[in-house]
């Protein structure tokens, strides 16, 4: 029989950080450093990243947090995806000469 997963209860700074992402609006981004910030740990960008990386709400638009160099970053579903998703809300991508792909 197989075991079940129980579901961890969220912590203060992960509801933090989805209810900031959460008001990002269509066509805007912005940095997970920022998001750190305004989840009051300015300096846990890396951990907004993991909260992100475990989205699996799509009311929680993870795909508007880009690095603070202007590169995409990664997502759950994919640089591309997220490129894709990006574009089509109207932000402006450029490709460098290494693959990255910079807002």
């Amino acid at each position: 029989m197989p075991k079940k997963f129980l579901k961890k209860p969220m912590t203060s700074f992960q509801k933090r950080v989805y209810e900031i992402v959460k008001k990002i609006p269509r066509g805007k981004f912005l940095t997970y450093k920022k998001v750190a910030q305004l989840a009051g740990l300015p300096r846990a960008w890396r951990a907004v990243g993991n909260v992100l990386n475990k989205n699996r709400d799509p009311k929680i638009p993870c795909h508007r947090v880009i690095k603070a160099n202007g590169n995409i970053g990664g997502y759950r579903r994919g640089t591309k995806k997220k490129t894709a998703l990006l574009k089509k809300e109207g932000i402006k991508i450029k490709k460098r000469v290494n693959g990255a792909f910079f807002c």
